[in-house]
């Protein structure tokens, strides 16, 4: 009897977490948000901004250059590129989707932050995309009279910076990503930083593989907490693409997991909440 009932507490169990994990699945296959997931350069997916968006993710990147008057999405100097603009590839759709008219508005989750890599002049680059947001502003959150207003779209900055213009403006559309490795010297309030990001390997020179040193883990946590301290959500570029390393960043109270591999993410991170449920 002792045995019998052993057994049939195993099966339960085994039952309990293979139901968690399919409604974890079945619950991201809706569109439930990502919080922990960044779709870095997402202009190179098949369907840039929807692909992010089945996916669940609410953090989305795009790299402009300033082109003849044109905000163009591109990694490299868009010579053949001048069609793919920011407003045709994110902000028209993101638009349409809020205001109804297009069919992928019930797939979305807001709010969602729009990070914008600047890889041209940052000033000149910065009054071409002021002028394009104000198209927007029904939709976007500003930071209005110095106040901030959250609208369904965040614009956040990346990239060549310009800091200083922000810094001064009572009234606009964008906000700022702080350089990490910079968080303890520049306190700013959250009007101008919503994030704070760095590469990888300015913190971290772990590839996943054995244990996580634990001075590097600790010197990660440290700037993790202090972005934190700021009201900043923390972002490491160019990490290894591996589940160990997914996990361990999650640990130590990374934010957002920068990857190119949508899919894989989405699965990593609904194993791990349906797994952690199970724990409690």
């Amino acid at each position: 009897m002792m045995q019998a009932a052993s057994f049939c507490l195993k099966h339960l169990k085994l039952l309990f977490v293979t139901l968690l994990v399919f409604t974890a699945f079945n619950a991201y296959s809706q569109n439930v948000p990502l919080a922990n997931a960044f779709a870095h350069n997402d202009y190179w997916h098949k369907r840039p901004l929807y692909d992010a968006l089945d996916n669940g993710y609410t953090h989305i990147e795009a790299d402009i250059y300033l082109r003849r008057g044109k905000l163009v999405v591109a990694h490299l100097l868009p010579f053949f590129k001048r069609h793919r603009t920011l407003e045709r590839l994110y902000l028209d759709p993101l638009a349409s989707c809020i205001n109804g008219s297009n069919e992928q508005e019930s797939r979305i989750v807001y709010p969602i932050t729009l990070m914008i890599d600047i890889k041209s002049n940052a000033v000149k680059t910065y009054q071409a995309l002021s002028a394009v947001l104000e198209k927007y502003k029904n939709i976007l959150s500003g930071y209005e009279d110095g106040v901030f207003v959250q609208r369904q779209i965040t614009i956040v900055i990346t990239g060549h910076k310009p800091l200083e213009i922000l810094k001064n403006q009572q009234n606009r559309l964008a906000f700022i990503d702080e350089d990490l490795m910079k968080v303890q010297q520049d306190t700013s309030s959250a009007n101008i930083y919503r994030t704070a990001s760095c590469k990888y390997s300015r913190l971290v020179n772990w590839n996943g593989s054995g244990a996580f040193p634990v001075l590097q883990k600790q010197r990660l946590c440290k700037y993790v907490s202090l972005a934190h301290r700021y009201g900043k959500k923390v972002r490491l570029w160019a990490s290894p693409e591996n589940p160990a390393v997914w996990n361990e960043l999650l640990d130590c109270g990374v934010d957002l997991i920068n990857t190119d591999k949508l899919p894989e993410l989405k699965n990593f991170l609904t194993r791990r909440v349906a797994f952690s449920a199970n724990a409690k």
